[in-house]
């Protein structure tokens, strides 16, 4: 008798259950159907959208890597050519990355040229901070032969500060700035600053110790 009112009492539980998922399918099955197809329409986006994206990035990348080509094969000016089309025509970093190798391409033959262009890089708010500091100094490297301490300055002091990440090559650019102009006070300044940090790449501090050896030895800091 008990197992006839166990299994009676489960029947009623399982018919209630029906009714319930009945009476739910009912009021919000077309919520649940909506829903359903919201879910496969977005995964069905979201994996169209990462495949152009990743089409699109393999592409512009072999533009890229065919530019690098034709620039290293001496093919300058089909190179800058290709370089300037991924810049207007490229996705995702390559056309600032085309803008930086079309400035070095430029900087073999046009200082100048070259300047401007990682001037203008180095003030565009829409490129990678980092990349634009990177720009910054490359200017500043060309500046050396070119320019004025205040020049090279104006471009690459605000990278010196210690907490600045590119602070080692700042700080030997303006080191040298100041050496090639013949301040040797303060070329003696920044050239200390590379040594006196523990952090300085090995090869920049030795470069700085060699020039610091050279104001020294010929007794510039005190002419």
């Amino acid at each position: 008798m008990v197992n006839q009112d166990d299994s009676f009492i489960r029947e009623v539980n399982e018919e209630l259950r029906s009714d319930q998922m009945r009476l739910v399918w009912k009021r919000f099955g077309r919520i649940f159907i909506g829903a359903a197809v919201l879910f496969v329409l977005g995964t069905i986006g979201k994996v169209g959208y990462e495949y152009w994206r990743d089409s699109e990035a393999s592409a512009a990348g072999d533009e890229f890597l065919a530019a690098l080509t034709l620039a290293r094969d001496g093919k300058k000016d089909e190179a800058l050519a290709a370089l300037g089309k991924l810049e207007k025509e490229g996705f995702g970093s390559y056309p600032v990355l085309a803008r930086m190798r079309a400035a070095s391409l430029l900087a073999e033959t046009d200082a100048e040229g070259a300047i401007n262009a990682f001037t203008a890089i180095s003030k565009d708010s829409s490129v990678p901070q980092a990349l634009r500091d990177a720009a910054r100094l490359r200017a500043a490297y060309l500046l050396v032969d070119t320019g004025t301490y205040e020049q090279v300055s104006a471009e690459v002091e605000q990278l010196a500060t210690p907490q600045g990440a590119q602070r080692h090559s700042a700080r030997e650019v303006l080191g040298l700035s100041a050496y090639k102009h013949e301040d040797y006070a303060r070329a003696k300044e920044w050239f200390d600053a590379i040594l006196n940090d523990s952090e300085s790449p090995r090869n920049v501090a030795n470069r700085a110790q060699m020039l610091l050896d050279l104001i020294t030895a010929s007794g510039k800091l005190s002419s």
